[in-house]
Formats: C-alpha cells, structure tokens, sequence
C-alpha cells in the first residue's frame, strides 16, 4: 500500500484560512463561487460518463443528466451510482457532493474547513439528502483503514501543502478496481495570464490571493505522481470557457483547465501500476 511520506502532511493552513473566509457564499450563485456553479455541469458529465463506462453501467440521460443532478433533480431521477462509496475530498460546501448523492453514490464529504464542512451539512439536510460530512485531511482518514469505489479530487490538489503525500493519501483511499477524477490547473504562462491574473484582478471572479501559479499542476507531473503510487490516468481532458456564451466546456485544450480519470488495477494489489 502507498504510505504517506514520513512527517509530511496535506493540510496548508494559509489556504483553509482563506477558504474559511468565504464559507458563507458557497450556494450563493452570484457570490465567490459562482463559475463553479457554471462549470458543475461540466464537471458532473464528466465524472458521470467515465465512472459509468469503468464499473459498466448504464443510466438514462432524460432522467439523469448532468444538468439534472447539477440542479439538484427530484424525484424520477436516475441513479446510476447507486451501490458504489465515493469521497469528495476538498468537497468545500458540498457543490459536487450533492448531485453525486443524487446520482445514488454513497458518498462522504470531506475538507479541512470546519465551517464549509458546516454549510454543506446543513444544505443537505434541508434537501433531504443523506452524507456524510467530516472535518479531516484525507490522510487521517486513509489512516482509518477507509476505501472506495471512487474517489473525487476537484480543485484541491492546487491548494495542499504537499502534492506526493496527497496523491499517496488519494490511492491509499482507492479501492482496487476503483476510479478516482481529478481537476486541476495547468503551470503554463496561459495560465498564469487567465485563471490567476484574470480571473483574479481582472474579472473578479475569486479574491485576489486563491491561487498561487507555482502550485499548478502540468500533466506530467501529475501523471508521474499517479503511477508511483499504483494509479493510471486513462484520460485527460481540459475545459474551455466561452465568454460570449458565459460558458464551460469539455475540449482537447489542457493549457490551463483541465480533468483526469485514473483507476487502480483490480489485479496485484494497490501497489502495482496498471
């Protein structure tokens, strides 16, 4: 089994106190976390249609659409997660946790944040939805003994304080023949113009200070961190925003957005690459 690199922990104080800031905007759709509200759909489609393909499923798109499960869908919705256990590390005030719940995932929220873990509890109960939210880092709960059948890692790896011992922590929680997914942002000069200055000091879309350039990810480098600890990455794909359309979407364009689906062998162990 992966281990965590000795005395090496995730948890980036700076950034828990920065998000702790903004804990009450979570649902707001107009506040902080607005283009994630818009790039949910994206985001859900994604995860749906590759998490389907690996364990075999099948769902029914009139019922179950990404743009259904992001609106929070009601009754008559597919489930086509059901049966399967997923965690939402860095699940913030439950955005995505929610319409993987709704797609019939069993599924455990999980951040460093005390207050959005609080936001994403009291959201869910007052839609009814059944999660289990905990304040931790993922290496405690790795160190619990827990694994699952997937495992979600959106907008966070940018944000911890140790990318190897998080990655290790991601596949000591991956169940074999499990599937995690993955987004981040991508170290180019790109996006560094876009998604930190732009997005920052120019439209306003997040506080100036979210990111740091120097933490973002290029696809090798994740690619190289996966396989040392047992994991493949099957699929890259990046996501485009159209400002005309006030848009997100999938696209081949990995420069400054971008996702991962990555599995572990169901043959050999956790500690053999596929």
């Amino acid at each position: 089994m992966a281990q965590n690199p000795a005395g090496s922990s995730t948890l980036a104080p700076d950034e828990v106190e920065r998000f702790a800031a903004l804990a009450d905007t979570w649902w707001t759709l107009d506040g902080e976390f607005g283009q994630l509200h818009k790039l949910n759909p994206v985001r859900i489609a994604f995860i749906r249609d590759h998490v389907l393909a690996h364990f075999g499923r099948t769902a029914d798109r009139s019922a179950g659409s990404s743009q259904g499960a992001a609106g929070g869908g009601r009754t008559g919705e597919a489930r086509p997660f059901a049966g399967l256990s997923m965690v939402d590390l860095g699940c913030g005030g439950g955005l995505l946790t929610e319409p993987m719940a709704r797609l019939g995932a069993d599924v455990t929220g999980v951040d460093a944040e005390a207050k959005a873990i609080g936001v994403a509890a009291a959201h869910a109960a007052a839609q009814g939805l059944e999660i289990d939210y905990r304040c931790a880092l993922p290496e405690a709960l790795a160190g619990e003994g827990r694994s699952f059948d997937v495992v979600l890692a959106m907008e966070i790896i940018e944000h911890v304080a140790d990318i190897d011992a998080f990655v290790a922590a991601c596949a000591q929680l991956l169940a074999p023949g499990g599937a995690m997914v993955l987004s981040t942002l991508n170290r180019t000069l790109k996006a560094l113009a876009l998604a930190k200055i732009g997005a920052e000091y120019v439209l306003r879309w997040v506080p100036p200070g979210t990111h740091d350039w120097r933490k973002f990810v290029r696809p090798d480098e994740l690619s190289r961190a996966l396989r040392r600890n047992g994991l493949r990455v099957r699929a890259f794909r990046g996501i485009t925003y159209n400002p005309l359309a006030d848009r997100w979407a999938l696209s081949e364009d990995l420069s400054i957005n971008y996702l991962a689906f990555v599995t572990r062998s169901a043959i050999g162990g956790r500690n053999r690459a596929t």
